[in-house]
């Protein structure tokens, strides 16, 4: 199972929203950075997600290590991705295209046809899709569900509800599925 990480993991979109309101884009890393250490929190009901998830997790995200450092070592999620969480920065084409969630699941050592994606964002869904990866498109936060939905992918509002899509939908291990990263 692989997980975006802003808007998935951490509840960063809305604070990035506002900040880059207020300021345009100038001085925004820096507002953004002291935002984020002053009320950066875990999407609403996902440590209880991931807390029923069995199944192998990575992250896979735009951003870089160091801001996932950040952003999920505030939120006290780091501790459980360590050493499975990959960055856009190690792949020549970001989201939209696939390479992303590809080598994540190269790095899981999963067949991509077994893998699942959460993602919160258009370009991420359409990645899942060209990897040949079911999605679950959250749309609990900024993104429209009209905007996650399409073949393959199973739109969602409450990340408490993850659990239950996953084994529904036949991925989890004894449900007749194969065992997604």
């Amino acid at each position: 199972m692989i997980f975006d990480c802003d808007g998935v993991l951490v509840d960063s979109e809305r604070i990035a929203a506002r900040v880059n309101v207020v300021l345009g884009d100038e001085r925004f890393a820096t507002l953004h950075a002291e935002a984020v250490d002053a009320g950066l929190t875990p999407v609403d009901g996902l440590p209880e997600a991931l807390d029923a998830i069995t199944l192998p997790t990575c992250v896979a995200s735009s951003g870089s290590h160091e801001k996932m450092r950040h952003t999920l070592g505030r939120t006290g999620l780091y501790e459980r991705f360590e050493g499975r969480i990959h960055s856009a920065t190690e792949v020549s084409r970001g989201k939209p295209a696939p390479d992303l969630f590809l080598y994540a699941a190269r790095r899981m050592g999963v067949d991509p046809a077994a893998c699942v994606v959460v993602e919160d964002s258009r370009p991420g869904v359409e990645a899942a899709r060209a990897a040949g990866m079911r999605s679950f498109g959250y749309a609990g936060g900024l993104t429209p569900a009209a905007a996650l939905a399409g073949p393959g992918t199973v739109v969602f509002t409450d990340m408490r509800d993850l659990p239950s899509l996953i084994a529904a939908a036949g991925t989890a291990p004894g449900t007749g599925g194969t065992a997604p990263a």
